[in-house]
């Protein structure tokens, strides 16, 4: 995160703070571990759009990790820190990733992937110690011990570097979504994050808590942000519903930005124990990433008053809408009304749709990216003309102008506001060889949303019972992360293809969804 001139005018001011331990690190401090990770990677030969990668959980090194590469004019990418080592194998090398940052926690996982990442020149290790000295290799260091050597004041070629995210596997294998990088200085921006400044109201001084995976787009971004802003973040290691509002009421927290499921969680908690916090210092809530439950945002608004702000777009940032409480309370469901590009929502001919008729969004894109190294699915996102863009989702728009998503044009599961695609677990299980066919999709579960279930044909003499649905998921598990895995599996004697061999997936999902309202994404 990069601190700007922050660190001359309040350089005590606390930059952020670790939820759990209560570590605090200053604006002072924030900039010269900055400072000292970009000569670092200077001195491993990175130079400006060059890549590097960091993998680990929420930690006090995380921030300095993007901010010296924020001001190196670097592309950095953070990695879902619940992958397998093939998977992380995967991203690493397609991102051209020459140096990985990874934690003693994450150190066995990373071990295996980087056997299969040759390009990778160096990997630093937060907390590796007499762990990483034992390893022997001089590919392995450790993180405080190899950046103590530099210096704390800036590179002498500071210029903007920014994020290249990975999608969460949603078309198969994840993809980088790269964005133009300007030769800007780095207290210059790209202008996406001039708009989100002002959608999220960001302001000097603010105290953001941050209760979600810092590898994940929305809140690395808010997080940033804020740090730009003169603020004080709170970095929770992972959500905890009591102890969110406890944060809440030590810090006097101003700003924050959650996904439904932590809602439903914190709703869960016996009434005595919500208002046994004050949380009277909150000004904005800011929710995404999933569906949220209409009862569940009245159940919010009802609590912490008119401060829910919901916005909808993805990490490719083509286009957005966003609404407050009250326009939500007076268009119940909405995801606002459009803010940044231009929505078409069009038919399956990329016809307009009548008003108030679903039909694929697509948006004149207004801010350009592609797929890192791939054009093929670069194209498959564009129209025809190569104006528009779309990630799939289905809606329409009232008279008033707001947005309502009822639908998925792919079969993508959210669980937890995390996205989810099925066809990477299908790929899978049909490779196991007692398994003849095998279907995944989400179904409803009232604390993540949805859940992933499969449904499986087996191989003929082979018993379809609870064991056997037990050895699949460990099966998955060996493979993909938990996140991917099936919750559970039924069985049946045949799937539903079509003639073309394309499986029909509506009707295994129907039977699951009865009751549950068709308001939901797929």
């Amino acid at each position: 995160m990069y601190v700007g001139n922050r660190h001359a005018q309040h350089p005590d001011r606390a930059a952020f703070i670790m939820a759990g331990s209560g570590e605090t690190v200053s604006y002072a401090e924030l900039e010269a571990r900055s400072n000292r990770l970009a000569h670092l990677l200077r001195a491993e030969g990175l130079r400006r759009l060059d890549h590097y990668a960091i993998f680990m959980e929420n930690n006090n090194r995380y921030l300095e990790c993007n901010g010296a590469g924020e001001r190196a004019g670097l592309y950095y990418t953070c990695i879902n820190s619940f992958l397998t080592a093939e998977e992380l194998a995967y991203i690493v090398e397609n991102s051209e990733s020459q140096l990985l940052i990874t934690s003693i926690a994450k150190l066995p996982i990373a071990r295996a992937a980087l056997a299969h990442c040759p390009r990778v020149r160096r990997c630093l290790v937060v907390d590796g110690g007499e762990a990483v000295r034992a390893l022997g290799d001089p590919r392995w260091v450790d993180f405080a011990e190899a950046v103590a050597r530099f210096p704390e004041t800036p590179i002498a070629d500071e210029s903007l570097g920014t994020a290249m995210l990975y999608s969460s596997g949603t078309t198969g294998r994840p993809k980088g979504i790269l964005r133009p990088l300007p030769e800007n200085p780095p207290a210059q921006p790209l202008p996406l994050f001039g708009f989100l400044n002002k959608l999220w109201q960001c302001r000097e001084g603010m105290i953001y808590l941050s209760p979600a995976p810092l590898y994940h787009s929305a809140p690395q971004a808010n997080v940033a942000l804020a740090i730009r802003n003169g603020g004080t973040v709170v970095i929770m290691e992972h959500f905890d519903p009591e102890p969110y509002l406890a944060l809440v009421e030590k810090y006097r927290v101003t700003h924050t930005q959650l996904v439904p499921t932590m809602f439903s969680r914190m709703l869960k908690l016996p009434a005595e124990v919500r208002r046994r916090h004050d949380l009277s210092s909150l000004q904005i809530a800011v929710h995404a990433a999933a569906p949220c439950p209409a009862q569940v945002k009245e159940q919010m608004i009802e609590w912490w008053g008119p401060i829910v702000h919901e916005y909808y777009g993805a990490t490719e940032a083509m286009g957005f809408t966003a609404c407050d409480s009250a326009e939500w309370l007076a268009h119940r469901g909405t995801v606002g009304r459009v803010l940044m590009g231009e929505l078409h929502v069009l038919d399956e001919a990329m016809q307009p749709a009548p008003k108030g008729q679903p039909g694929e969004l697509w948006f004149k894109t207004a801010n350009p990216f592609v797929y890192f190294n791939d054009p093929q699915r670069t194209q498959a996102t564009r129209s025809a003309d190569g104006t528009m863009s779309t990630v799939g989702d289905v809606g329409y728009v009232d008279d008033d102008g707001f947005l309502y998503l009822t639908d998925r044009s792919t079969f993508m599961i959210i669980s937890g506001g995390v996205n989810i695609y099925p066809q990477e677990c299908e790929n899978l299980l049909i490779t196991h060889p007692q398994v003849a066919d095998a279907a995944v999709f989400g179904v409803p579960n009232e604390d993540m949303g949805e859940e992933v279930k499969a449904v499986v044909q087996p191989m003929p003499g082979i018993v379809a019972d609870a064991a056997f649905a037990r050895l699949l998921i460990a099966f998955c598990g060996e493979h993909l992360a938990h996140l991917k895995c099936p919750r559970s599996i039924d069985f049946t004697d045949a799937l539903p293809r079509l003639p073309t061999g394309k499986l029909y997936k509506q009707p295994l999902r129907e039977k699951y969804w009865q009751g549950h309202g068709k308001s939901r994404l797929i």
